[in-house]
């Protein structure tokens, strides 16, 4: 069977378990070249009611992405997942979802296929500034860092904006 692929067909009704691996091929494959490895273990419980399935996935593990300071390898804890309510049919529904994500797919469709649903919540958790704690970054990296600021410096005496200096005063 195919990860992350469901097969509707084949499903009882009732709860069904599965569980899965993403690493970083899969996210590789996605074309994401933000996260260069992960680990993470994707369980997820499908409940069949009719032409109705609920879809509960956890996405547990951990990536390993560049630290946006020093540019090494950082890793990064994952702890997330989402709700999908999945229907046959052509339009979505308006009606209030609650806390279920409403996918809707074509009359006759045999499989559902989550790959993009862990891809998309994986990456969003992820956070906007990705850096080491405090004393964890690369100290060679860091010491082509400046946080001295640079407009206070004299310019020099043969430089046009020489007398620009004393405006500053």
């Amino acid at each position: 069977m195919q990860p992350f692929v469901i097969p509707l067909s084949g499903l009882t009704q009732g709860g069904t378990q599965f569980k899965w691996r993403a690493d970083g091929k899969f996210f590789g494959n996605s074309g994401n070249s933000e996260i260069l490895d992960a680990d993470l273990e994707v369980d997820v419980h499908v409940e069949k009611a009719m032409r109705f399935f609920g879809v509960d996935c956890t996405i547990v593990g951990k990536v390993t992405v560049l630290c946006d300071r020093c540019l090494e390898e950082l890793e990064l804890p994952v702890n997330t997942g989402f709700k999908l309510s999945v229907k046959f049919g052509e339009s979505a529904e308006t009606a209030d979802a609650g806390d279920r994500e409403i996918v809707m797919i074509p009359d006759g469709s045999s499989e559902l296929d989550l790959s993009q649903f862990v891809y998309d919540y994986t990456c969003i958790y992820l956070p906007m500034q990705r850096v080491h704690p405090e004393g964890e970054c690369n100290p060679e990296a860091l010491k082509y860092l400046s946080t001295e600021d640079t407009a206070t410096e004299a310019p020099a005496a043969g430089s046009p904006f020489a007398v620009l200096k004393d405006i500053l005063k």
